[in-house]
């Protein structure tokens, strides 16, 4: 079940990365800088694969929160096609974030050196200020509100799940019960591959994520 979200997320970070290449090429022209459309596009893009980078993780999240908590109610419930569906409404979603700088709401503007662009979070106005409200609300904190709270019901989930195999054990437990917590050992292992990638997302961007926040706040 997990597969078609965890293929997704290194496809999307690495097309993140790759937009990031000119700051490279800016770095050593100093006279080159962005502007008008080129910046536009690169803020763009690093806006798109980054949103749905942060909600890919955030459906990897709930997936591992409903197979390793309701182990019963998620069986036959997902499917390939229905995986992709739900990966589609990810771009959807974030591409509905992504556009509207393009249209008047907020801008796409070059930042700091003048080596990257990004929306506008520096000016003032209530339009700019409300987006970059909204942004940070809808796809970083709600998203991230939603990863912490599948984390700690599996933590309890797993807890649980070995006091009561221990429980079992000592009493001379059934073969359906270790075949459950072993079943359940390896859905906890491809969580924790899906935590640390979360975790170094989370934590890669939360530095520019604070300097939006203070230079949003004045």
């Amino acid at each position: 079940m997990l597969t078609p979200y965890m293929n997704s997320v290194p496809a999307v970070i690495a097309k993140a990365s790759a937009i990031h290449n000119p700051i490279i090429y800016a770095i050593t022209h100093p006279k080159y800088r962005y502007a008008g459309a080129g910046c536009e596009l690169y803020a763009f893009c690093g806006a798109l694969f980054g949103i749905c980078s942060m909600i890919t993780l955030m459906i990897i999240a709930v997936d591992r929160y409903i197979v390793i908590t309701r182990p019963l109610a998620s069986i036959g419930v997902m499917s390939r096609k229905r995986a992709l569906v739900i990966l589609a409404a990810a771009w959807l979603y974030s591409m509905c974030w992504s556009l509207p700088p393009f249209f008047g709401w907020s801008a796409y503007v070059p930042e700091g050196l003048l080596t990257s662009c990004s929306w506008d979070y520096m000016t003032f106005s209530p339009s700019v200020r409300a987006y970059t409200m909204l942004l940070f609300i809808f796809v970083f904190f709600i998203p991230l509100f939603v990863i912490m709270y599948c984390y700690i019901f599996i933590f309890r989930a797993i807890r649980d799940t070995n006091r009561a195999v221990g429980k079992i054990n000592g009493e001379g437990g059934s073969k359906d019960s270790i075949k459950k917590f072993h079943r359940m050992k390896n859905e906890w292992k491809m969580a924790k591959i899906a935590l640390i990638v979360i975790l170094l997302y989370v934590i890669s961007w939360s530095p520019y994520s604070c300097v939006a926040l203070t230079a949003f706040a004045g």
